[in-house]
């Protein structure tokens, strides 16, 4: 499983790499809003730190990842709709590595856009305490993050009639980080919006990142992260697995 798989990830990464202005695309984005909000709207946001770069940037970096998770549905979609699912299916090896071939591009390509995303922070004046386990924890919970929303994306890659049916869903993904703290505390919030912000998965793991990379502790807060993470990958996996067995017979 693991050669053919490592076949079918090549096939995409040289995809990717032939047309490197996806990564860069995705990157925009969240790139876009930190400027934004750092040089525009930074100056009347009390974020409660000194340097609001460092606040913002974990809610950027789940942005983009949200946004480059759309990828995968468009990539599923377009192998499905051009008939390689099917030929792939027919092939000798396990249904299952194409699939996981999808999920590890989403996990690689996202991966190269988060270091793009961090390598401009750092020009805007982002710096962090964190040790090198730190770092190692921040880089694990995106990535489960990353595996969580490729799993999600692949459903609608699998179900979808139309391109546009393939990456709409992206889009609440991308904006849930709006309504959480990773622009502002939720104190400043209403009540109403402030439960909803407190209870929903982003404010967790932006709390979670954001203490790794500046406080050095992150308390009980790392396991409702976790929590998010493990708990949203296992039922996508599960209804994409079921959808996919479906239709591939």
């Amino acid at each position: 499983m693991e050669s053919k798989t490592g076949v079918l990830l090549g096939r995409l990464m040289r995809t990717i790499m032939r047309s490197p202005d996806t990564i860069i695309t995705v990157a925009i984005t969240p790139i876009m809003m930190l400027l934004l909000f750092v040089y525009v709207f930074g100056g009347a946001i009390e974020s409660g730190s000194d340097n609001y770069v460092n606040y913002l940037l974990p809610g950027i970096l789940l942005m983009a990842i949200a946004s480059g998770v759309a990828y995968t549905s468009l990539r599923l979609f377009t192998d499905i709709k051009s008939g390689l699912m099917a030929r792939f299916i027919t092939m000798p090896i396990k249904r299952s590595s194409v699939l996981w071939a999808h999920v590890l591009t989403s996990l690689v390509s996202n991966a190269l856009t988060v270091t793009v995303v961090i390598l401009v922070a750092l020009l805007m004046g982002f710096r962090s305490s964190a040790e090198i386990l730190d770092w190692l924890m921040v880089a694990g919970i995106l990535g489960l993050f990353t595996l969580a929303l490729t799993w999600l994306a692949v459903i609608p890659g699998l179900t979808a009639r139309s391109m546009e049916g393939a990456t709409a869903y992206s889009y609440p993904l991308i904006f849930l980080p709006f309504i959480s703290s990773a622009f502002v505390p939720t104190e400043t919030m209403p009540k109403i919006v402030r439960a909803f912000a407190e209870n929903q998965p982003v404010t967790s793991i932006v709390n979670t990142i954001r203490a790794l990379l500046y406080e050095g502790s992150v308390g009980d807060g790392i396991w409702t992260a976790l929590a998010w993470c493990f708990g949203i990958m296992v039922i996508a996996y599960f209804f994409a697995s079921k959808e996919f067995k479906r239709q591939s017979g």
